[in-house]
């Protein structure tokens, strides 16, 4: 067995964040009867959350700003490209958001299997993520996979986030491990897999979009379950 610890990134690596995300704004979309303030397309809504809040955390992994300014702006954001007024309790909408959104469950394909499949064989598993430590257990709890992990590392007990090398450093000494026990895995190619083998760590670039860049990690997977012939 070459590596003792797996590393996963939580969101959009194990946990569906696109599926729990659109759910949970369809949710507040009809709780909130967004479309008598204007908002007459839900799927618009939510393609445009989307898009926004994925360009926001891309911009926060390269130091661009603090998490405050997703959670104060995102909404503002949608609503002014959906050429909306936005609603006065917009932050109450985030408030709504995040209350929800981590009590979805839905898992990517392979996901259980793989974890089910890494556990037996002896593997110690933890999570990596620039997530906030309480919403991401709560992600973890609600998709019931938290009996898989040793440790969960967040930007907040880390004191560090990923791309940042010190985020790394603390997985691998909460984990009690040294690097070449432990190999990274996760979707993102800035904070998972330039980040981890910045500090010295073996990756797996979960790419089911087959994107082609520059360096090459330790190894591309395009589904999960391609984890079993690796480990």
């Amino acid at each position: 067995m070459k590596y003792k610890h797996l590393f996963f990134d939580l969101d959009h690596t194990l946990w569906d964040f696109e599926r729990n995300s659109s759910e949970s704004l369809e949710d507040i979309f009809h709780q909130l009867s967004l479309a008598d303030h204007g908002v007459y397309s839900m799927e618009l809504f939510i393609k445009s959350f989307i898009r926004i809040n994925t360009k926001l955390w891309e911009d926060f992994d390269q130091g661009k700003f603090h998490h405050s300014y997703i959670r104060q702006n995102r909404f503002l954001m949608v609503f002014d490209e959906l050429g909306i007024k936005c609603p006065e309790n917009h932050l109450e909408i985030g408030e709504l958001y995040l209350n929800t959104l981590p009590g979805k469950k839905h898992l990517l394909e392979g996901a259980l299997e793989t974890l089910s499949y890494a556990k037996s064989a002896g593997y110690q598993m933890h999570i990596v993520t620039n997530g906030f430590t309480e919403i991401q257990a709560r992600k973890i709890a609600s998709s019931g996979i938290s009996h898989y992990f040793e440790n969960v590392v967040t930007f907040e007990n880390a004191n560090a986030k990923k791309p940042e090398p010190a985020i790394f450093a603390y997985a691998v000494q909460q984990a009690n491990a040294s690097p070449d026990d432990c190999i990274m895995i996760g979707d993102n190619w800035i904070a998972d897999i330039l980040g981890a083998s910045g500090f010295g760590l073996d990756t797996v670039y979960y790419n089911p979009a087959g994107l082609i860049f520059d360096q090459k990690p330790t190894y591309d997977i395009r589904n999960l379950e391609e984890l079993k012939l690796i480990l």
